[in-house]
């Protein structure tokens, strides 16, 4: 199974109000979308709280054997999920650590994961999910 993940993570203010989205598709039952809004984040800390709730979802959804794709315009995210930056910000780290916990659950249950930054045009589902959860907020 080939599942794809897109999630977006915004803060009007950096830090100020912040929402969470994701887009799930692949699913034998169709795609999941999900929207929140989280209350007073950085942009970043919004972005890998967008990353752990999907991962959780996942994980919810008990899913096995699969290739999954997550995509991020959070490039500085990407690169320390992947490893290639160290997580620096105090903020991130138990985010960091939580993102870890989930790809271990996922990885244990035979699945594959591949991150990838994408443009935020690249995005725009799960970037319209974040931006309607502000605006509801």
């Amino acid at each position: 199974m080939d599942i794809t993940v897109y999630t977006d993570g915004a803060s009007r203010g950096n830090p100020g109000e912040a929402a969470i989205a994701f887009v799930i598709s692949g699913l034998q039952d169709g795609a999941v979308e999900y929207k929140e809004a989280i209350g007073i984040y950085s942009n970043n800390q919004a972005e890998y709280r967008a990353m752990l709730s999907a991962l959780e979802r996942l994980v919810e959804l008990e899913i096995k054997d699969a290739d999954i794709s997550l995509f991020s315009d959070s490039e500085l995210m990407v690169k320390q999920i992947k490893g290639e930056y160290r997580v620096k910000d105090i903020n991130l780290k138990p985010l960091f650590s939580q993102v870890s916990s989930y790809c271990a659950r996922l990885e244990a249950k035979g699945n594959q994961l591949q991150f990838t930054a994408v443009r935020r045009e690249l995005n725009k589902d799960a970037d319209r999910l974040a931006n309607i959860a502000l605006d509801e907020a």
